[in-house]
C-alpha cells in the first residue's frame, strides 16, 4: 500500500488547523478533544496506535492513561522517552467504549496520519497492536505470530508490538514484548553506527 505522498507544502501548523475542524466521521461528533499527536516532530522513530481512550480524549494527548504510563516505561527500557519519539494514533477521536475503530473511521483519519508521517519522516515505524499493523503492514497481520518482525512500509523499517493495553490485560505477553523492544533498540542503534 502506498500511503505516503508528496506533501512538501505541508506544515505542522497547517496540519493541526486542518485536523482540528475535521468531522469526516461520526467520532468527531462525540469527542471531548481531538488527540493529534505528541513528541519530537523530527523523530527517527514513530509509534502509532489505533485510537485514543477515555483519558486521552479528556486530555487531548495520546497514551496518557494506564496504557500510556506503561508505554513510557517501555520506552525507558530502551533509553527513549517522549521527547525522542513521535506518538500518534490512526484515529484522532475516541471510539465509543474504546471499541476498535471501524474501517470507515480509519479511512477518514488516515490522511491526517499519513501527513504526520510525512512531516516527521521517521526511519522506523512501530505499530502498537494489531489494528495499526493491519492498517499498514498487511490486512491479515497476526500480532501473536508476527510481533517483533521487521517489514518494509513505504520505504521505512517497520515492526508491530503488542499494544500496551493488551499487556495490561495479559502480563504474560510482557517477556515477548521486552524481546521486541530490545530488537527495536538494536535497530535504532544501527541507524547511528
Amino acid at each position: 500500500m502506498d500511503f505516503f505522498k508528496d506533501t512538501t507544502d505541508d506544515t505542522w501548523e497547517k496540519l493541526r488547523a486542518d485536523c482540528r475542524h475535521c468531522m469526516d466521521c461520526e467520532l468527531g461528533k462525540t469527542r471531548h478533544s481531538l488527540v493529534f499527536g505528541v513528541g519530537c516532530e523530527s523523530a527517527d522513530v514513530m509509534f502509532i496506535g489505533e485510537g485514543p481512550g477515555e483519558q486521552e480524549d479528556l486530555q487531548g494527548e495520546p497514551f496518557v492513561g494506564p496504557a500510556g504510563k506503561l508505554l513510557d516505561t517501555m520506552l525507558e527500557l530502551i533509553d527513549l522517552d517522549r521527547s525522542k519519539v513521535y506518538i500518534a494514533n490512526i484515529v484522532k477521536c475516541r471510539p465509543p467504549r474504546n471499541r476498535d475503530p471501524l474501517p470507515d473511521e480509519q479511512a477518514a483519519c488516515m490522511p491526517w496520519l499519513t501527513r504526520q508521517i510525512d512531516l516527521v519522516d521517521p526511519k522506523i515505524l512501530v505499530f502498537l497492536g494489531r489494528i495499526a499493523a493491519m492498517a499498514f503492514i498487511k490486512p491479515d497481520f497476526r500480532i501473536t505470530r508476527e510481533h517483533g518482525q521487521w517489514f518494509d512500509v513505504g520505504g521505512r523499517r517497520a515492526m508491530a508490538i503488542y499494544h500496551p493495553s493488551a499487556l495490561l490485560r495479559d502480563p504474560g505477553k510482557r517477556p515477548e514484548t521486552f524481546v521486541d523492544l530490545k530488537t527495536l533498540q538494536r535497530e535504532i542503534k544501527n541507524l547511528y553506527d
